[in-house]
């Protein structure tokens, strides 16, 4: 029996999540630079042809990587609520961003290789900033709430600290207290 239109759609979405994650561990570990289109065939267990089905180039693959990363962690919170974060959406949300980070590890191992890679993080910055900055401005507003004098510095603040948070979990994630660090957070800026 043919298979359906759908079930096409559900292989060429397959053979996409496939290659992506083989990328992302690959970038993770080796770095871009180092890692070629024929190492992460090799990984994902595909032809070097069938990948260039699915992307341009090694660029376009780290760029899609990045975007959904970040809009998976951008999705824990409506980014276009208009009313300020209660205290306990943002325990909702610090618990959550741990959470993310805890089972997205290489996400973020690559996220802090891009961020000292000059010529790769000009392929993500404009739509980095374009998914940060509407962040920024939510935790800004939830700063201003609490009764901060510039609560865009807390905001930039809080951001800053989160990053220190997981690269030091990244760097060491069977000893560094990520659920006890999450805790004083929490206390932090509550």
């Amino acid at each position: 029996m043919p298979k359906t239109e759908e079930q096409y759609q559900e292989i060429r979405d397959q053979k996409r999540k496939l290659i992506m994650e083989a990328a992302l561990e690959l970038f993770a570990e080796k770095g871009f630079a180092t890692t070629s289109i024929n190492l992460i065939a090799k990984k994902a267990g595909i032809s070097k042809g069938l990948i260039y089905n699915y992307f341009e180039s090694k660029d376009e693959l780290i760029t899609t990587i990045i975007n959904i990363g970040f809009e998976d962690f951008l999705s824990i919170i409506d980014l276009n609520r208009v009313t300020p974060l209660t205290d306990e959406e943002f325990v909702n949300y610090i618990n959550q961003t741990i959470n993310l980070l805890k089972t997205n590890l290489h996400f973020y191992k690559l996220y802090f290789q891009i961020m000292g890679q000059p010529e790769v993080l000009k392929l993500v910055e404009n739509k980095l900033m374009e998914l940060i900055m509407p962040f920024m401005i939510m935790m800004s507003t939830y700063f201003e709430t609490k009764g901060h004098e510039n609560p865009m510095a807390y905001s930039r603040f809080f951001g800053a600290m989160l990053d220190g948070v997981f690269l030091n979990y990244v760097v060491d994630p069977d000893n560094f207290p990520i659920d006890e660090v999450k805790d004083i957070i929490i206390k932090k800026f509550i």
